[in-house]
């Protein structure tokens, strides 16, 4: 499927309010209510709008400390990797991991309520990870900007 001016004024349009009507939607990218649906939905099944999310605020959820964990492996082996990225999934205090190229093989974004916290988080899960030869991490002193709208 080749997007066209029209769906991603559609994309875009969800990305910044995910929760907007189909009426609101269809008036925004001038399109009729019913023409506006089915691009939607043909948009939907072929992968381009994976979901519908609230983006909730961490302040207000108690964990407003952010950190970057930049993580590496004792080996590169499929079983090192796979074993890694199982048990990091099931820490739900981290929100992304990524697969480096760099120095480090990983770097993870948890969240925390505070350094307090993140201590706790390091011990009782990141210390437990297998096959991690060393972790370092960094405090974000504050976020500048964020994002999840992907340019279209």
């Amino acid at each position: 499927m080749t997007l066209d001016a029209t769906d991603r004024r559609i994309l875009s349009a969800l990305q910044k309010k995910g929760r907007m009507s189909n009426a609101d939607l269809s008036e925004r990218v001038h399109l009729s209510p019913s023409a506006c649906h089915r691009r939607v939905q043909r948009l939907e099944q072929a992968g381009y709008i994976r979901d519908y999310v609230a983006l909730l605020d961490a302040r207000k959820m108690g964990v407003p400390t952010t950190v970057f964990v930049e993580i590496t492996l004792q080996g590169q082996a499929d079983e090192v990797l796979e074993a890694f990225e199982k048990a990091v999934a099931r820490i739900p205090d981290v929100l992304e991991c990524h697969l480096m190229a760099g120095t480090a093989d990983y770097i993870l974004k948890v969240v925390a309520e505070d350094t307090e916290d993140f201590a706790r988080i390091h011990r009782q899960s990141l210390a437990r990870l297998p096959g991690v030869a060393q972790m370092q991490s960094s405090f974000a002193l504050r976020t500048v900007f964020k994002t999840t709208a992907l340019p279209v």
